[in-house]
């Protein structure tokens, strides 16, 4: 009985992060989900650290020498694990979301433009297939 109560009284031992994880989660598909979650959030974290240092000049006092490095890789993974959690970077009017392109507006607009400085006309053609070489032999009917 003794050894009983011993084993009640004794604190458990920590858990880590894994041991955490495999808790709150019994599926292991959801328990992947989770984990790559967490090294998305962890590679986010980074190259924002990374961007954030190419542009921005660091005080002298912390001793850090200046990087000269091209950030363009580092954007592109932060473009492409910002695009795992559905958010996409566009350029468009005023802060507006139409992705950069024209409004039926705007297109209209153009037409009507156009449509003043150079009239066209649209010709359209119909002619068979032609054939090359010699025609193809139609077996007789009967």
């Amino acid at each position: 009985m003794s050894e009983e109560k011993k084993k009640a009284d004794a604190p458990e031992p920590k858990k880590g992060i894994v041991g955490k994880l495999k808790e709150a989660a019994d599926d292991k598909e959801e328990q992947l989900a989770i984990f790559s979650t967490f090294v998305r959030l962890g590679i986010l974290v980074w190259s924002g650290a990374i961007l954030t240092l190419a542009y921005i000049k660091l005080p002298p006092k912390l001793g850090i020498p200046e990087q000269k490095l091209d950030p363009t890789f580092i954007a592109s993974v932060f473009t492409g694990v910002l695009a795992t959690f559905g958010v996409q970077a566009t350029k468009g009017k005023n802060g507006g979301g139409n992705g950069g392109g024209i409004g039926k507006a705007d297109l209209q607009k153009l037409i009507d433009a156009a449509a003043q400085t150079a009239p066209s006309q649209t010709i359209r053609i119909e002619q068979p297939p032609i054939t090359i070489g010699q025609p193809p032999i139609v077996p007789p009917k009967g």
